[in-house]
């Protein structure tokens, strides 16, 4: 059995080498080619000066290299960090700054986008350049710590042990999430937490290795890593596609005759539309990031009948936390499920004693998928993750558990329902969004005098954010000038889709703050049909 997240690669090379792990377009690596390329990048890092938890960047599109880099990474004893590729250059900063990164992975035209703003990142030791032969970006000439190297000048023909031990409470990986009064947070990982997450779900979906898994979600999420770790884990196959449009997925599980789909919400409503073969290989669809509405799931069902349909719920900082078996869809089509395999899910009120059956409560998950807290942040760390409630004071030291900040309820069969979150998260087509940064971007015209983003319901996106703004007497602000600033310095998916600008004051809550839930209330109704 594997210890480490690498290992995954080797155990299934060891005993099937000739089968096919990783396809990307027309590239295809079977199990023994991936574990080699694996273990020449781990020298590469090492060579290039990479130490045991050491961060490695990594800010790629979904390719060959980009798995290459995550498990060469874990080779090497480093921590990967995967950076969502719609992130734009401020974003990418943040992460590589807040997680001191040794190296980054990334390619030319990535590095000539975000070179301006790697000078603040002085903790960089090497950029590491897929594609094109790399040249130094003028803006980081002034940098003289930072190499550049070529990707395939860190696949050296040898490979050697490591010098360093590793072992699975050790960090594998940093995932970056947005929290709800600020910048994205790094969820800590380590190689127990991951592979105790691909075994239980891997155990569930009942994956094998004649599995052909899409990996259509960013490497980024939790949700979209899974993919590669369970299909790993099982000798199955991972096909690698960055989304376009709907009928493109659809065309890819054809022609790749895909067993496994993981997708979010949003995405679901677009699937469920499409045209789907009557022989259609799929084998099992999943969902997480947020609730499937009843007609998507109608939808997918008639679709695709020989498909079953896994309904999920997941934190990143304890990777996943309970599913509906397909058997409970039309028995109980609204519930959350259960706690998955190795996992306990408690329901308790504010000081931490059992909730009854049915009784609203904060959802509260232990065991083995519990992560290591937030890098560089020990005052959320605290506030996420405390002891677990109902402890029992013979023990030295109580049991930490994740404090998930959102309120279910249980019924007297155990299955959870979900009720709402205690934040102001907003979710846009399965994308955690923190309120705090679409702010930022608008704060930086001065005629504004004060403003709020929340997420309004929208049909297709799940949630859409919406901007209201008091700008001072003398302003002039406009929607559209607005809307192109965001444009140019956020992604795609944080953009505003409505923007309100008035010279009155914002609606307050008792306590003086702005009241978001009054502002959801106001433009409930914009994006109904």
């Amino acid at each position: 059995m594997s210890d480490l997240v690498h290992e995954l690669i080797r155990q299934t090379a060891a005993l099937t080498p000739a089968a096919e792990a990783l396809c990307y377009q027309a590239q295809r690596l079977n199990y023994a080619e991936l574990e080699e390329q694996v273990g020449r990048f781990a020298q590469g890092l090492l060579q290039a000066g990479a130490g045991r938890g050491d961060r490695v960047a990594v800010y790629l599109e979904k390719r060959i290299e980009t798995v290459v880099a995550l498990f060469g990474a874990s080779a090497a004893g480093a921590a990967f960090v995967p950076v969502n590729p719609l992130l734009k250059a401020d974003q990418v900063a943040h992460i590589v700054n807040d997680c001191d990164a040794r190296i980054l992975v990334t390619s030319a035209d990535r590095l000539a986008a975000i070179a301006p703003v790697l000078q603040s990142c002085t903790g960089l030791h090497a950029v590491i350049v897929v594609g094109s032969k790399p040249g130094m970006p003028p803006a980081l000439q002034a940098n003289t710590a930072c190499s550049l190297l070529a990707w395939e000048n860190c696949l050296p023909a040898g490979i050697s042990p490591l010098t360093h031990r590793c072992i699975d409470s050790d960090v594998a990986a940093i995932l970056y999430t947005s929290g709800s009064t600020g910048r994205p947070k790094g969820v800590v990982l380590s190689h127990r937490n991951i592979l105790a997450g691909a075994q239980s779900v891997a155990g569930y979906l009942g994956n094998h290795s004649k599995d052909r898994i899409l990996a259509l979600l960013p490497l980024s999420f939790d949700y979209g890593l899974s993919q590669l770790t369970t299909a790993f884990l099982s000798g199955g196959t991972v096909v690698l596609m960055n989304y376009l449009l709907p009928r493109d997925v659809v065309s890819i599980v054809t022609a790749e005759r895909i067993t496994g789909l993981a997708a979010v919400p949003p995405l679901w409503i677009q699937l469920a539309q499409q045209a789907w073969p009557a022989d259609c290989s799929l084998r099992y669809l999943t969902n997480s990031g947020g609730a499937m509405q009843r007609p998507t799931l109608q939808a997918l069902r008639a679709a695709l009948p020989d498909a079953q349909v896994y309904l999920m719920y997941g934190l990143t900082e304890a990777f996943r936390s309970t599913y509906l078996p397909p058997s409970q869809l039309d028995i109980r089509p609204d519930s959350m499920g259960k706690a998955i395999p190795n996992a306990e899910i408690l329901v308790v009120r504010p000081d931490g004693t059992p909730c009854a059956p049915n009784e609203p409560g904060e959802l509260v998950h232990r065991g083995a998928l519990v992560s290591l807290g937030y890098w560089n942040d020990p005052q959320k760390t605290a506030e996420r993750f405390r002891p677990l409630p109902q402890t029992s004071t013979a023990l030295p030291f109580p049991e930490i558990a994740v404090w998930s900040g959102d309120t279910v309820r249980m019924d007297e069969e155990g299955y959870l329902y979900f009720i709402g979150r205690e934040d102001d998260m907003i979710k846009v087509s399965g994308y955690r969004i923190s309120p705090t940064e679409v702010e930022e971007v608008i704060y930086s015209f001065p005629d504004v005098d004060e403003l709020a983003a929340v997420g309004v319901a929208h049909p297709q996106l799940g949630q859409a954010i919406v901007v209201a703004i008091k700008q001072n007497a003398a302003g002039s602000l406009s929607a559209d000038t607005l809307r192109k600033e965001c444009q140019r310095r956020l992604p795609a998916f944080m953009v505003p889709a409505h923007i309100e600008i008035d010279a009155s004051s914002l609606p307050r809550n008792p306590n003086g703050k702005i009241d978001r839930k009054a502002l959801q209330a106001r433009f409930a109704d914009l994006f109904k049909p």
